[in-house]
Formats: structure tokens, sequence, C-alpha cells
């Protein structure tokens, strides 16, 4: 079964072709970055006519790299919320149209959902993939969105916590702008913290007792006094120490509460999606753990793609989900979830 995604939540044009659910047949990303890099962050309007430029050009490539036309498309799943709405009207009126011209399926896809879907995709042979078990706790970590999932079966979802300020992913771009480094601030703050120490300065960690929530802002303010008083002093700007300090923090703060709530709701796996999934401080740390089989997606999977999107269009087609070519884009769109779980006091 071959499923066809389009993305364009915010500022990647993508289209790509997925087999099963878990095999990409192609995956085209249109990135934007260097389009925003100017702003030091997402233009809405410019992404918008970004998406207008690239989408039919991307859609085309994605058809010809899996080598199939679109009659050979058994569905089109196109992400609906949430996110940029100038952005998420193209690839939404992308796919109606492809839809009504082909007389196929149509499935609007949750962008979080399409996150945690990235998790059952490889790049190798069947036998050898090994999809996520459930029930599994999903940590979703980008630069909109950082959140706790409990899932105990496909299309699934229990929302445990969330951030209440900023998500990670965006903590990352907003501390890489104090620090001078590049945007997007994630990538740079990787590198900028190769060589440095984690523990010379020693940031705050939010722990939130008795709750799955998170929170960044605080953290951020810290660095941003500390950049302050040494600009102040004189004494020069350690910049490697000062990211690799602040990228321990958020490690600390997203693994152990990840693992508080893996304990918790003894789940049998974790998986971490999103942007930030890609971060190599925060794979080290799960992986160091022996507790719970951890689940990244490839490197390449980690960013806005539609290969997530088809792979969850997979799984709502099997269960005889479809949309019809009035529905509309949701920009806020929550993931599916039930009411909000109490954590324990104790969050170690």
């Amino acid at each position: 079964m071959r499923i066809l995604g389009i993305e364009t939540s915010c500022d990647e044009t993508a289209a790509a072709v997925v087999e099963d659910g878990h095999f990409p047949l192609s995956n085209v990303v249109a990135s934007q970055i260097a389009v925003h890099a100017q702003y030091g962050g997402v233009f809405p309007e410019v992404a918008s006519r970004q998406h207008i430029r690239t989408i039919y050009a991307v859609v085309n490539e994605a058809l010809e790299q899996a080598h199939l036309s679109l009659e050979e498309i058994d569905a089109i799943a196109v992400t609906r919320g949430p996110g940029l709405p100038g952005s998420l009207v193209v690839g939404l009126n992308m796919a109606k149209g492809l839809a009504l011209a082909s007389h196929k399926p149509l499935i609007g896809i949750n962008h979080l959902e399409g996150h945690i879907y990235s998790a059952w995709l490889a790049s190798q042979e069947p036998g050898d993939h090994h999809p996520p078990q459930f029930p599994l706790l999903a940590l979703l970590v980008s630069g909109g969105h950082t959140e706790l999932i409990l899932m105990t079966d496909h299309l699934v979802y229990q929302r445990l916590g969330a951030t209440l300020d900023d998500a990670a992913g965006e903590a990352f771009d907003k501390v890489g702008r104090l620090l001078g480094l590049a945007y997007p601030g994630g990538p740079a703050i990787q590198e900028a913290a190769r060589n440095g120490d984690e523990t010379a300065f020693h940031f705050p960690r939010a722990r939130l007792e008795g709750t799955w929530d998170f929170s960044f802002s605080g953290l951020k303010t810290a660095v941003l006094r500390t950049v302050q008083d040494l600009q102040k002093s004189g004494r020069g700007m350690p910049l490697a120490d000062l990211a690799a300090s602040f990228q321990a923090a958020v490690v600390d703060t997203l693994v152990s509460k990840t693992l508080h709530a893996a304990r918790t709701f003894r789940v049998r796996e974790i998986l971490v999606a999103g942007g930030v999934s890609a971060n190599l401080a925060l794979r080290r740390a799960f992986q160091e753990q022996r507790e719970f089989p951890v689940h990244f997606p490839p490197p390449s999977l980690c960013t806005d793609n539609a290969a997530m999107i088809a792979a969850a269009g997979y799984f709502h087609y099997l269960a005889g989900h479809q949309d019809g070519l009035d529905i509309d884009v949701l920009p806020t769109w929550p993931l599916l979830t039930t009411e909000t779980l109490s954590a324990p006091s104790a969050s170690k």
C-alpha cells in the first residue's frame, strides 16, 4: 500500500511516498532555512509564498523518485494542523486538488502525530525493521512543541504533559541568538558545545513537581543573565562552555522526566521524535540508560518531512479513516487527548 504524503506546516515544503507505513520510496524536502535566517526565525507570510512557489515541483519529484504515477497511489495524506495557517492552506489545497483529480482518498493528519510515526519509518530491509512496541511513551521535542504522550495502541494517544512556555527547540533558537550563533539554534549550539564543559555553568532544571509538564523560560533567562554578567565583567565569553552547559540542562530535564513517566506508566519502550531528537547529546543520554529500549527516527526524518505524514496516513487508512474535500486547516489542532494525569511528587 502506497501513501503520498504532503507536509507544509511551517517552513519546509515536503512530499513523500511511503510503502506499507514503514518504507519511504521517496522523501523530498525543500528547505527554507536560508530564506528565514535573515529574520532569525520563520516569517509566516514569506513561508506561505515559498510553499506556493515549490509545492508542485516537490510533489512531482516525490512521485518521480518513487517511480510511480498518481494513479498508482492508494491514498493522499496531508498535514491539516497544527502549524502556520497560510502554510497549511497551501499543502491542504494541493492535496485536495490531487484527491479530486485522481479519485483517491484524502486523509488529514495531525503534524504531531506525524512526528510520532516517523519512528515507524526505516531505510533497512523489511526483515531488519523493528517498529516500536506498545505500550510506549512518546517524547515530542521540536521548535513548537514539547510533549509527553502515552500510547497503548496505534492512533490512541493520552497527553500526559507539555511545555508551559518555550518548547525545547524554541529555547535552543532563542539561546542561540543570545550567544550570537546562526539560525537554527539547535545544530549551532550542538556544534558550539562540542569542546565545551557542561559543568562550567549550573543552569536551572525546572522539575515542576506533581505534573508531567516542562518549562524552559527560566533556563533561557538564566543564560541571558549569565551572558549579561560576563559582558559587564569584561572577562570574555566562554561560548563553548555556555552552549554545553545550556544543552546539558535541556537534556537532563527531558530525559529525567521522560524516564520517570516511563517507570510510572510501566511502558515497554520510549519513542523520541521531533527536530530536537536529532541532538546527539539527547540521543546519547537516552542510549546510556538501560531501563527502556528507545526509538529515534533516522536523523533525516527528525525535522519536518512528508514521509512521517504518509506513515501516519497509512495507519489511518487501515483504520478506515477518510476525510471529505470540505476539510479546512486547524492551526491550533491538538493531538487527540484525554484528561491530563497527575504526576507523583518525586521526579527522579
